[in-house]
């Protein structure tokens, strides 16, 4: 693979990453109000509670921020003149891999391991919920970038 595609996948997957992480914090955490980023530890109970969540949700949008912020910076890198970039759908694909790859990794260390929060902790924790986040928005946006991008990476 050239090393523009290699850069240009890079950045699809840092991008996802990122985008991932905005949707969860703002339709989850921000909309929906499911959870907060510590609400299964520190249950968003009180005025310092909720202090204390909305600061765990700031510090993870400012990370997310931040991983977006490296993937804009990366595709820059990767538009070189005269140097296509690879097909919007190789790259769409690649977006949809980092956006599951973030869910499965999220899901699996902050709801399963560290217990930080499920899914839906408020007002009660669902457990089915996390599962079906692993499997529809981890496992499933994987396969589903994955089968976008694979006609691409076998011609590449």
């Amino acid at each position: 693979m050239e090393p523009t595609v290699r850069t240009a996948r890079r950045a699809a997957l840092l991008l996802g990453v990122g985008m991932g992480g905005f949707v969860d914090g703002i339709a989850l955490h921000q909309i929906a109000q499911w959870h907060n980023m510590l609400s299964a530890r520190v249950p968003p109970h009180g005025m310092e509670a909720m202090r204390t969540n909305m600061t765990a949700d700031g510090l993870f949008h400012a990370g997310v921020w931040i991983v977006t912020l490296a993937g804009v910076f990366t595709l820059w890198s990767a538009g070189r003149p005269g140097t296509p970039l690879p097909p919007l759908r190789a790259g769409t694909g690649w977006m949809l891999m980092g956006w599951g790859g973030f869910n499965l990794v999220e899901g699996i260390i902050d709801h399963h391991l560290l217990n930080l929060h499920h899914v839906r902790d408020l007002p009660v924790h669902v457990p089915a919920l996390d599962w079906l986040f692993l499997l529809v928005g981890g496992a499933g946006l994987l396969l589903a970038g994955w089968a976008m991008a694979r006609p691409f990476a076998a011609r590449g």
